[in-house]
């Protein structure tokens, strides 16, 4: 009779799991439980790095909360990504006629053909100053993973 092995998280490993990222007070910031489950590649960027590599080793069937620190998640917070944008920018990255206000999240094209995001947390009569780092950056939040299958 022979036993079934164990498998275990691995990179490149291909994943459905159920995930959910939550604040320290337990607020929901993405969840897929009670939905689908996702599938993933591991490597292939759906997940952010550091929340891949608190997948590797865990075991299929595992179901596991870990507490991440800001360098595991989303990073610590960034002044230099506190930046002032003339209001000409953002017109011309913005719909036509489109107002803005404080704590308006506003999304720009990035000169390498990319997209990048911030917020708005001052406006002034030339210009708006930016926050673009990202919402959670520099906090610690929870990460909850079932493991359901491996390939």
């Amino acid at each position: 009779m022979s036993e079934k092995s164990i498998l275990v998280v691995n990179d490149g490993a291909y994943l459905t799991l159920h995930y959910r990222l939550a604040t320290l007070a337990g607020e929901d910031i993405i969840s897929t439980f009670g939905e689908s489950p996702a599938t993933i590649l591991l490597g292939q960027g759906q997940l952010a790095p550091h929340l891949e590599v608190a997948l590797i080793g865990l075991e299929e069937g595992s179901h596991t909360t870990q507490e991440l620190e800001p360098e595991q998640a989303f990073g610590q917070r960034n002044s230099d990504l506190v930046q002032k944008v003339s209001l000409q920018t953002l017109r011309d990255n913005s719909a036509y006629g489109e107002q803005f206000k404080v704590g308006d999240l506003i999304d720009f094209a990035a000169p390498s053909g990319g997209r990048f995001a911030g917020v708005i947390l001052e406006l002034y009569e030339d210009s708006a100053l930016f926050d673009f780092n990202h919402p959670l950056a520099g906090q610690r939040i929870l990460f909850e993973v079932k493991i359901i299958g491996i390939l």
